[in-house]
């Protein structure tokens, strides 16, 4: 083969290279298409928060913490966090001369409920701790279970002087879990009636 006809041979071939590796490094690989957000991380994302007052509830302090920490400690999709000074809160907690008493919820972000934390009970014997559990339960929305044992905090007095528990049962913390994880509970009032929890 003449010489003229290689270098003709040799440019063309060269040139389909070059034009083929310059079309293969044009376009952009596509990006990956977003992973879809896993139930669990929705879940996560829908917490309801709600903010408690406790100051008017003086020598309720610790009473109330404790029993602010086992709800948070025993459900994940409501948190009670205390309320900033002169802001407005969810669950209103008072210290009085009479039984403990509250509002029954489920309390929502933007409305508000009453805990009376008194002083009666705790004059008779009762836990501090668990009183001040079992009205947040209320203000969470579970009604009283009485009679009751000792491990349902919702039997409040009937449980008797010498019960402590201050921590939700399985029931009573599915029951408030799927409350506050619906979507559709968000727009349920309040029931509104006040419990009372004297014997």
């Amino acid at each position: 083969m003449p010489l003229g006809t290689w270098l003709r041979a040799g440019t063309s071939a060269a040139a389909l290279v070059l034009g083929m590796a310059g079309t293969a490094t044009a376009a952009p690989a596509p990006a990956p298409a977003p992973a879809p957000a896993s139930t669990a991380s929705t879940a996560q994302a829908a917490v309801v928060t709600l903010r408690y007052d406790d100051s008017r509830a003086a020598g309720w302090e610790s009473a109330i913490a404790a029993g602010v920490a086992s709800w948070n400690a025993n459900v994940s999709s409501v948190r009670l966090v205390e309320a900033a000074p002169g802001s407005a809160a969810e669950i209103v907690i008072v210290a009085t001369t009479g039984w403990p008493q509250a509002t029954l919820g489920p309390v929502r972000p933007g409305r508000q409920v009453r805990v009376e934390l008194g002083s009666q009970a705790v004059d008779q014997g009762y836990n501090k701790t668990r009183i001040a559990a079992h009205e947040l339960g209320h203000s969470l929305g579970l009604p009283d279970t009485k009679p009751g044992p000792c491990s349902q905090l919702m039997s409040g007095s009937s449980a008797g002087t010498a019960c402590t528990n201050a921590t939700p049962n399985t029931t009573e913390r599915s029951r408030v879990q799927s409350t506050y994880a619906s979507a559709l509970a968000a727009l349920a009032p309040a029931n509104g009636r006040t419990l009372v929890d004297a014997p």
